[in-house]
């Protein structure tokens, strides 16, 4: 909310405070900062500081071979590691020109939309803990486990997987997999019932939610806003939809939009999104068993790998909106350079500084968690 007839000079400087919300806080989403100017219980300014969380990637992955970063890109965004690696992985298959075999192909949709469930589920319990509604949280963090356990069958790892490498994937599906999948699709789409009474329809959530870090279309495209917050603004684009990669051009699936362009249409969009994310899922589990061949395209000893010189773009749709790599080679076995082009940097700064100008105090945690970022991105 900004009260457009609100004059902070009007105010004696006495009046004014500084506020330090940094990462030991609760509000705050990650190891991040956030200072804040005050006036009573309205925030006149506020200034995002990272930085307290492993920093460096981008300058980081020009010393390591290029497999080597496969082992690092996660770690840019725990929630939602996957489309990190895809991403860079896609990066170095078009500079070396590998074709990602069909199977791979429907591995990673499998993989990328598991991770945008998981991370949806672990939002909402943090933007509902911010309203007083804790119980949300413990819902979400259980059944946000369970895709873990999914990850962890298939990949061994629960929360950075290194599965996702150019060329493909490391290994295929085990016996039994496509079933466990399907398994605690069931079970997670018969909880929505439960999270729509505990939360979405739950008046002290709307209440507080409503109208609160609302952005208009407009102000969205002009900040660089994407994912699911420029959604919730009207515009329906998704990376998935409007730029294919992968198969996504052969699966069925919605782009859901709300038009307030606040904190309960942002929770709103991710909700749908997860009936979505279900949606393609069921595609990929029945059409997989039928597809055959290698999940991985033959590359050069990967440590010994010159790629050859050259640059691109990469971007794919992550839970948290778009996600690209532009890579540059010069014909080495390290990158030249890496820039990660990721939401956070933008949501969890900019539009979070602007969002929180004007706002009360107690929504500023809420307006955060609604832009749903990732704070190591922001000190890539």
């Amino acid at each position: 909310m900004r009260p457009e007839n609100y004059q902070a000079q009007s105010h004696p400087p006495s009046n004014e405070y500084e506020l330090f919300i940094g990462p030991n806080h609760p509000g705050i989403e990650g190891n991040y900062a956030f200072k804040l100017k005050l006036h009573g219980d309205v925030v006149l300014a506020g200034k995002a500081d990272g930085g307290y969380l492993h920093r460096g990637f981008e300058k980081l992955m020009e010393g390591r071979l290029w497999i080597q970063n496969i082992a690092l890109v996660p770690r840019i965004c725990v929630p939602d590691p996957v489309p990190m690696e895809v991403t860079y992985s896609m990066a170095v298959e078009d500079l070396c020109g590998l074709e990602v075999p069909e199977r791979a192909q429907w591995l990673r949709v499998l993989q990328l939309e598991l991770s945008r469930i998981a991370a949806h589920l672990f939002t909402f319990g943090g933007h509902a803990a911010t309203t007083g509604m804790y119980t949300t949280s413990y819902w979400g963090i259980a059944d946000r486990d369970l895709i873990l356990d999914l990850f962890e069958a298939l990949t061994g790892g629960r929360v950075y997987h290194i599965f996702n490498i150019p060329g493909g994937t490391r290994r295929d599906v085990p016996p039994g997999f496509l079933e466990q999948v399907s398994q605690t699709l069931d079970y997670l789409e018969s909880r929505l019932p439960d999270y729509d009474n505990l939360l979405f329809t739950n008046q002290v959530f709307i209440t507080r939610a409503k109208d609160v870090g609302a952005m208009t279309q407009e102000q969205a495209l002009e900040w660089g806003v994407t994912g699911p917050n420029l959604r919730a603004t009207g515009l329906a684009f998704d990376v998935r939809r409007d730029d294919p990669y992968l198969v996504y051009e052969q699966l069925e699936f919605d782009v859901p939009t709300e038009a307030a362009g606040d904190a309960w249409a942002r929770a709103m969009v991710r909700r749908a999104e997860l009936k979505q994310s279900f949606r393609i899922l069921r595609q990929v589990i029945e059409r997989l068993p039928s597809i055959g061949g290698p999940v991985r395209a033959p590359i050069p000893n990967p440590l010994a790998w010159n790629v050859p010189a050259g640059e691109t773009y990469a971007r794919v749709e992550s839970s948290k909106g778009e996600l690209a790599y532009y890579a540059v080679s010069n014909g080495g076995d390290k990158p030249y350079r890496v820039h990660v082009r990721g939401p956070s940097s933008m949501h969890a700064v900019q539009v979070l500084e602007w969002l929180a100008e004007g706002a009360r105090l107690e929504d500023v945690a809420q307006i955060m968690f609604s832009l749903d970022a990732c704070p190591p991105e922001v000190d890539r």
